[in-house]
């Protein structure tokens, strides 16, 4: 990923972001680097090395320069650069005969016209460099803010300070063509100084501002990917992923370059099947391919009057059944040809990593656990805090709400006697004993108190009756 503060800090030139003398591999000192395996090699008698040096800026922009004034570098160095106007200060990352390699990767002929290395940079440079570095991050903020008040559809991505710090270079991303015309007036205002916009596209500023991809590592295009081929749907149709933007799509916003990478492997297995439009013609009907396992060469196919079903073909049996087809001769049926699974085949247990769960777990209706509400009429039970004889058993007190009621052994209380409204305590309940047999009430059961009203309407004579509240007698 890109280091933001790589500038140096130190007298020896040491980069102050990475700690390592630039060469560390976790922001950009490392970025887009090109290990030199010709730097242990010398040069044949009486031949010059080649003068043109490879200098890496800000991101892993990296620029050739022709080394004209003979100055022994090595990679490391920082040196001072032409750049129009005034100088820009970088790190050489290549010298000598890989160059000219790297220049022809590049499309840049090796006697093509080149800037200068002036000198190596003195400890001025320097520091003028970091303090140009500091500005760049409150900058970009300020020129965010000026581009969103002029309703500018762009994004500014990075600036970039020249090592004098005489210009600064806005790089910015748009969708269409921006009159940015007034937005340079206000930046020259604001700070002062050269402004140069450049517009970049989505791929290349994922390149410079870095990050983590999908699969876990830093982007490609961050590390060592230099040239951006263009990526098409097709890729992710011959590989059968699914058209998914959203999985198919990276930092960027567009396709992921990483579909181009196994794409040349999946068009090699594809020429010995058949094309994903195959049709045959069967005596039950017409048959389409729905789907094609590459590497395992077999075929789905179904009917088009029963889609639903589909019948699994190798591609060798589906080239005999299109060889019929081209002699006009229809095929009996999909299922004299469908590959039939073994039932030998072992079955397959799936566990977890563990094994104590199972699969099926969740399959099973779950049992209610919820607990019964509690009674709140249930007797309590104390036990008796008499000493107990030697060898007889304890024996436990049951308090019932009745006054007089007598101890009873067992674990479980009598259920309390239910008083029926308008009864005075110990006079004796309606509906026990014998005179349940007469009420209708059966034990355990709800006693009917409306039997006993209909034989003794006022069984009370202390109790009104019903009736009249008042105990007058009715008119």
């Amino acid at each position: 990923m890109a280091c933001t503060n790589c500038s140096t800090g130190s007298k020896d030139g040491t980069p102050r972001g990475c700690k390592n003398n630039g060469t560390c591999g976790t922001d950009s000192c490392n970025k887009l680097t090109v290990f030199d395996w010709l730097a242990n090699m010398s040069l044949p008698g009486g031949e010059a090395p080649f003068d043109a040096v490879e200098v890496r800026f800000k991101n892993g922009r990296k620029e050739f320069y022709r080394n004209s004034e003979k100055v022994t570098l090595s990679i490391g160095d920082i040196v001072a650069a032409e750049s129009a106007p005034g100088h820009d200060i970088g790190i050489v990352t290549l010298t000598g005969e890989l160059v000219k390699i790297q220049m022809k990767k590049k499309g840049v002929k090796p006697n093509a016209e080149l800037g200068k290395i002036y000198r190596k940079a003195t400890q001025k440079d320097i520091d003028i460099w970091s303090d140009a570095r500091a500005k760049e991050e409150p900058m970009k903020v300020v020129a965010r803010e000026i581009a969103i008040r002029l309703n500018l559809e762009m994004k500014i991505s990075d600036i970039e300070y020249q090592g004098d710090g005489s210009k600064a270079t806005f790089y910015y991303t748009a969708n269409d063509r921006v009159d940015f015309r007034q937005l340079i007036k206000d930046f020259a205002r604001e700070f002062s100084i050269r402004i140069e916009m450049k517009q970049v596209g989505f791929r290349q500023e994922a390149s410079r501002l870095g990050g983590i991809g999908s699969c876990g590592r830093e982007l490609c295009c961050s590390t060592w990917l230099t040239d951006f081929r263009s990526v098409n749907t097709s890729a992710a149709r011959y590989q059968q992923l699914s058209l998914n933007p959203q999985k198919l799509a990276g930092q960027c916003g567009k396709l992921k370059c990483c579909l181009n990478y196994e794409l040349d492997t999946y068009l090699d297995a594809l020429k010995g099947l058949p094309d994903m439009d195959t049709k045959i013609y069967t005596e039950k009907g017409d048959a389409f391919c729905q789907k094609i396992d590459i590497f395992k060469g077999i075929m789905w196919f179904a009917y088009t009057n029963d889609m639903a079903h589909w019948h699994v073909i190798e591609a060798a049996q589906v080239k005999e059944m299109m060889a019929l087809n081209k002699l006009k001769e229809r095929v009996t049926s999909l299922e004299d040809y469908a590959v039939e699974a073994a039932d030998d085949a072992p079955e397959k247990n799936f566990q977890n990593a563990v094994g104590q769960d199972s699969l099926t777990r969740f399959d099973a209706p779950k049992k209610s656990n919820k607990k019964r509400p509690n009674n709140k009429n249930k007797a309590k039970v104390a036990t008796d805090a008499a000493p107990a004889t030697s060898g007889a058993p304890k024996a436990k007190m049951v308090i019932t709400p009745n006054t007089g009621a007598k101890p009873v052994e067992g674990n479980r209380p009598p259920r309390p006697a239910v008083q029926p409204q308008g009864q005075k305590e110990g006079q004796p309940q309606q509906g026990q004993g014998p005179a349940n047999a007469g009420n209708g009430s059966s034990a355990g059961g709800k006693r009917n108190f409306n039997n006993n009203k209909k034989r003794n309407p006022n069984p009370n004579p202390n109790q009104n009756p019903p009736g009249d509240r008042n105990g007058k007698d009715k008119k």
